[in-house]
C-alpha cells in the first residue's frame, strides 16, 4: 500500500474516532496535504539528503563516470526553477544538487549591499538562504503534486479508470525536488566555537553538507583573488571537528564535510605552527616557510626565530606582520592539507585552483591517493576562469606537441573572434564539453559545481531585456525575448500565478470551505490564456 493510501486510511480512522465534529474533514484532502509537505523540519531534509549524497559517493567509488553536479543559487526561486527544469528535461534529479555560494551571499544577500567575498556579510544570512532554498523546493513539490491531484479528480469525474490508475502511480512514485545542498561556511566566521554554532544553524535549516576552507577567518579572501592567508593545520582541524560535532549533536550522523584548501594560491600565513617534535604536523607546516639562517650577530630587534633541523632560522615577516611561504610550495601544501583533513574527519576535498587543468588537479590527487586511496574532490568550475582562453591555450600546446602547423594562430590573441571556427577552437570547445567527465575519470572529481552561474545569467538576461524593451522593440522585446520562449519551451513560470501558489491556495480554500470557497482560478483568471 502506498503512503498516500496509508494516510487516507489513518485520517479516516481518526475521523471516525472524533465523530461528528470532524464530519466535514475529507481524509483524502488531508492525505494530499501530507504528501505536499513530506519534510516537516530542516533536520528531516538534512538526514534524507545526506543519505542521497553518501549513496552517490559510493556509486562514484565504483564507477567514476557517476559524478554529480550542481549550480550555485542565491535565491530560493533560482534553486526551485533549476530543479523543476532538471525534472522536465531529464525526468529525475538524481546526481544533481544545489550549491550555496558564500560569494553570492556576500554580493547579493547582505544588508550592507554588495560586498566582496571576505566574510563581511551577516553569517546568519547563510543559514537563512538554506532555509529559503528548501522552502521553495518544498513548494515545487506541493505545486507539482497539486497538478497531479487535479488530473486525478478529472479522470475520476470522466470515469476513466485507466487514466486514474496512471495518475495515481505518478503520485505514489513522486520524486521530490528536495536535493542535497553543498553549503559554504567560508572559514567558519570566527573561532571553532563560532564555526560550530553557525554549522548547527545551517544543519537545522537542512544542510547535509558543509564546505569549510583553511583560510584565516578575519583575513578571508575569495579563492580566486590575491592576498589569501592560511592557518596551521591544528586550527583548521579543530573547525572540521566543530562541524562534525554539530552534525552529531543534531542526529545527522552521516553529514558530509568538504575540506577546502586554498594553499595553491595562498602564499601567506598569519601564524607559525606549534611543533613539539621534528616531523610532526606543525613542523611540516613550518618547513614551507621562507626562512633565512641567522646567528646571534645577525639577529634584529623583534625577530621571530625557530629551530629547523638544528639551525636557528628567521621566517621572513612582511610589513603586514604576515609570514610568507617558499615559492613553488603550493601543490605540496595542498597535498598535505588534503591528506591531513581526510585523516581527521573530512569526507571530501576541494582544491581551489587558478585554472581548470586536469593534469594539475590529477597530479595532486594522485599524491593524495597514495595515502587515502578513495580521496574524492568537489571542484569549482569557476566563472573566474576564462574557459575559452584557458582551453584554447591548452589546445594550442597540444597541437604544438603533436607537431601540427600553427602558423595560422597567434598564441597571444587566441580570444580573437576570428579563431571561433578554427580547428583549434573546436578542439578547445570539445575539451571544455568533456572536461567534467574527463576530470572525474582522471582527477578524482566526484562533484562538479559552478559557483556563480545564476549571478551571470541574471545579468545577461537583464541586459538583453533592457536593450530590447527600452529600445526600438518596446513590448515586443519582452514578448519575443521572454514570454514566447516561455510558452514554446514549456517554462512553468509562464503561469506565474500558479508558480506562486495560487492554485494550491484554491485547493485549500475548497478543503476548508467547500462550495463556499472564493477561488482565484475562475474564468476571468488571465492565466487561462496559457492553458
Amino acid at each position: 500500500m502506498s503512503q498516500y493510501q496509508t494516510d487516507i486510511q489513518s485520517v479516516s480512522a481518526l475521523k471516525k474516532e472524533q465523530g461528528s465534529p470532524w464530519d466535514a474533514i475529507n481524509p483524502e484532502s488531508a492525505a494530499r496535504m501530507r504528501a505536499q509537505n513530506r519534510f516537516k523540519t530542516g533536520l528531516d531534509i538534512a538526514k534524507y539528503t545526506a543519505d542521497i549524497m553518501r549513496a552517490d559517493m559510493e556509486k562514484y567509488d565504483a564507477d567514476s563516470s557517476q559524478y554529480t553536479q550542481s549550480l550555485g543559487c542565491w535565491h530560493g526561486f533560482i534553486g526551485q526553477q533549476k530543479m523543476i527544469s532538471i525534472k522536465k528535461h531529464f525526468g529525475s534529479t538524481a546526481g544533481r544538487y544545489l550549491y550555496l555560494s558564500g560569494w553570492m551571499v556576500a554580493a547579493l544577500r547582505s544588508e550592507f549591499g554588495p560586498l566582496p567575498d571576505q566574510s563581511m556579510h551577516e553569517k546568519t544570512s547563510v543559514s537563512a538562504l538554506i532555509k529559503e532554498l528548501y522552502t521553495f523546493l518544498r513548494q515545487a513539490d506541493a505545486r507539482e503534486l497539486g497538478l497531479l491531484f487535479r488530473e486525478l479528480d478529472a479522470a475520476r469525474a470522466e470515469g476513466d479508470t485507466a487514466k486514474e490508475a496512471e495518475i495515481q502511480d505518478k503520485i505514489d512514485n513522486f520524486e521530490t525536488h528536495v536535493v542535497p545542498i553543498i553549503a559554504d561556511i567560508d572559514a567558519g566566521f570566527g573561532n571553532a566555537e563560532a564555526t560550530y554554532l553557525l554549522a548547527k544553524q545551517m544543519i537545522e535549516a537542512g544542510a547535509c553538507c558543509i564546505q569549510i576552507e583553511n583560510q584565516v577567518s578575519d583575513e578571508k579572501q575569495c579563492g580566486h583573488q590575491d592576498g589569501k592567508v592560511t592557518v596551521p593545520h591544528a586550527d583548521f582541524l579543530a573547525k572540521i571537528r566543530a562541524v562534525r560535532y554539530a552534525f552529531l549533536e543534531l542526529g545527522v550522523d552521516n553529514g558530509i564535510i568538504v575540506a577546502r584548501t586554498d594553499s595553491l594560491g595562498a602564499g601567506l600565513t598569519k601564524q607559525i605552527a606549534v611543533t613539539n617534535e621534528p616531523g610532526d604536523l606543525g613542523d611540516q607546516y613550518n618547513a614551507f616557510l621562507d626562512c633565512e639562517e641567522v646567528t646571534p650577530e645577525t639577529m634584529k630587534n623583534g625577530d621571530v626565530l625557530i629551530n629547523q633541523n638544528g639551525k636557528l632560522v628567521r621566517p621572513k615577516r612582511l610589513p603586514s606582520n604576515l609570514f610568507q611561504f617558499k615559492k613553488g610550495t603550493g601543490e605540496a601544501r595542498c597535498v598535505l592539507d588534503c591528506i591531513t583533513s581526510l585523516q581527521n574527519g573530512a569526507d571530501l576535498l576541494w582544491i581551489e585552483t587558478e585554472k581548470p587543468h586536469i593534469d594539475q588537479i590529477g597530479g595532486m590527487v594522485n599524491e593524495i591517493r597514495k595515502v587515502i586511496p578513495n580521496a574524492k574532490l568537489v571542484y569549482n568550475n569557476s566563472p573566474s576562469f576564462n574557459w575559452t582562453l584557458n582551453f584554447r591555450l591548452q589546445a594550442y600546446d597540444a597541437m604544438e606537441q603533436e607537431g601540427k602547423d600553427l602558423s595560422a594562430y597567434n598564441r597571444d590573441e587566441l580570444m580573437d573572434v576570428k579563431y571561433d571556427d578554427s580547428e583549434l577552437a573546436k578542439l578547445a570547445d570539445e575539451r571544455i564539453r568533456t572536461f567534467q567527465a574527463d576530470a572525474s575519470r582522471e582527477a578524482g572529481i566526484f562533484h562538479h559545481l559552478i559557483t556563480l552561474p545564476t549571478y551571470h545569467t541574471a545579468a545577461l538576461s537583464t541586459d538583453s531585456l533592457a536593450k530590447e524593451y527600452f529600445g526600438d522593440q518596446g513590448m515586443l522585446g519582452y514578448v519575443l525575448g521572454v514570454q514566447r520562449k516561455e510558452i514554446r519551451d514549456g517554462i512553468a513560470c509562464v503561469k506565474h500565478q500558479n508558480m506562486s501558489g495560487s492554485d494550491i491556495g484554491d485547493d485549500h480554500k475548497e478543503y476548508f470551505a467547500g462550495e463556499a470557497a472564493l477561488k482565484a482560478a475562475g474564468e476571468d483568471n488571465t492565466m487561462n490564456q496559457f492553458s
